[in-house]
Parts: structure tokens; sequence; C-alpha cells
């Protein structure tokens, strides 16, 4: 059974735009908690364990959107923008070391 098929195609898009507004709202509570820099009374247990569900929330409704679609290939998308992260964190590495040596 597609949930897709079911709740419309609309519906389903709109479904994974909110759990992945809340993935958001959770990996930011969790850098909070990580940076302790502004005080929330959420633990790190906590923060974790609501990133890890809102991050199966937004798999569900990308595997739901597969079955209906077919096989959404990211491959090329995900490999340019992996090679520009690499850059840019060999850049910011090069960036550092040049700041301890002076």
């Amino acid at each position: 059974m597609n949930a897709v098929r079911i709740i419309g195609e609309p519906a389903a898009l709109e479904l994974l735009a909110e759990e992945a507004v809340e993935l958001a709202h959770a990996a930011l509570k969790l850098a909070r908690v990580l940076r302790g820099e502004n005080p929330t009374p959420v633990s790190y247990l906590d923060a974790a364990a609501q990133f890890v569900e809102e991050l199966g929330d937004v798999r569900l409704c990308t595997r739901a959107l597969e079955e209906y679609y077919g096989k959404l290939d990211t491959t090329e998308t995900e490999q340019a923008k992996s090679r520009r992260w690499e850059a840019r964190l060999q850049a910011f590495m090069k960036e550092k070391e040049a700041q301890r040596i002076e």
C-alpha cells in the first residue's frame, strides 16, 4: 500500500516539508545542547532522541515518495555537493593552520 496514493501527492509533499522543518528544529536544538552557549532545559539524550526520531520521519516520507515516483537518484547532486564541501573543509583547515602559524 502506498501512502502517497492514499493521501495524494500534494499532501505527501506537505508532510515531507513539515517533517523536514521538524528535523531542522531538532538539529538546531541538539546543536544548542552541544554548544552549551544558549541554555535549554532539554538534555542531550532527549535532544539526540528527538533528532533521530525526526530524521526517521523524513526518511519515511522520502521512501513513500520513492515508492510513488520511482527511485529518486540524487547521486550526481550528492557527489557534486560532497566535492564542494570537501574543498571548503580543506580551505578551512588551511586557514586554521595559517592562523596557528602566525
